[in-house]
């Protein structure tokens, strides 16, 4: 358990750390650092709705993710809203509604039905998140804290939005080989488990049904088979969440290299130069011939 905790602080610490990092960007003409107390803070936040402030890209997705919908009225694309709440509520109340029917029949169908319904009304809530992103108006090309933020609401959504497609299909290969290990070790180890229960109680007298390895393995090989499988099970949940880290650091990283001035106003020469001669207490060297890098900046 140790390890799936370890992974979950990574899924949650990695994104709002490269959020709180970048917040040093400029997109707004006003350089005037905000003050940071609540009631200034959400008087800020109305006046973005207003269109008499701007708020950092940053700033407008955490409304969104307490009030959806509000990158929507930022972004002055009012007619989404109702779209969003509408979908959304309808999608909840499916879910509730087959769920008391299956609490009524115990059909199994309901239960599945109830399930989808709410992941459909995620589904509604997280593409809200993304639109507001990708309709926040900004001056530059590439906004880092735009690529964070995509990354983390879907993994290589902000490679896409980098450029960098060609890494799309690496990130879901390495989420879909670790996911079909996580779902193996998780059946093995739920068949274990079970296989071991069941071979305790038989041998305790308390049942008459043995396990499905009864004769051909015993307890204590039963039960280190569950236990190796239980550890792979945490080991793949752990590098899923490293892997998703990967991905947002990944997005984060190549959209700040992506400001980097690379124009031919930066000058990279080498020469050859003849090293003089040098004298010291403890050693004395001959003149040698290298190499001297010199970087103009016009």
């Amino acid at each position: 358990m140790r390890e799936v905790i370890i992974s979950v602080l990574l899924c949650v610490l990695i994104p709002v750390g490269s959020l709180y990092a970048q917040e040093y960007e400029e997109n707004t003409e006003n350089t005037e650092p905000e003050k940071i107390s609540g009631p200034v803070v959400s008087k800020s936040f109305i006046k973005g709705l207003k269109g008499i402030d701007s708020l950092s890209v940053s700033r407008v997705c955490l409304a969104s993710l307490v009030v959806p919908g509000y990158s929507q009225a930022y972004n002055r694309q009012y007619w989404k809203i109702p779209v969003i709440y509408g979908s959304g509520i309808a999608l909840i109340y499916g879910g509730s509604r087959s769920k008391s029917m299956y609490k009524k029949t115990g059909n199994e169908k309901y239960l599945t039905q109830s399930k989808f319904y709410y992941a459909g009304a995620g589904l509604v809530y997280l593409g809200s998140l993304i639109d507001g992103l990708a309709n926040y108006k900004t001056s530059y090309d590439i906004l880092p804290v735009k690529s964070t933020l995509f990354s983390t609401f879907l993994p290589g959504l902000g490679q896409a939005y980098n450029g960098d497609y060609w890494k799309i299909p690496v990130i879901y290969g390495g989420f879909a080989f670790m996911g079909y290990w996580l779902d193996l070790n998780s059946m093995q180890y739920n068949r274990y488990r079970t296989a071991y229960n069941l071979e305790y109680d038989y041998s305790q007298g308390n049942s008459e049904n043995p396990s499905e390895f009864n004769g051909r393995l015993s307890l204590q090989s039963i039960k280190n088979y569950r236990d190796n499988f239980r550890r792979n099970r945490d080991y793949a949940v752990l590098y899923l969440s490293l892997w998703y880290a990967v991905n947002v650091i990944d997005a984060t990283v190549f959209a700040q290299l992506s400001s980097f001035d690379v124009s031919e106003n930066l000058a990279f020469k080498f020469s050859p130069v003849i090293m003089p001669q040098t004298g010291g207490v403890y050693a004395e060297s001959s003149p040698a011939i290298g190499l001297s890098m010199r970087i103009t900046m016009k």
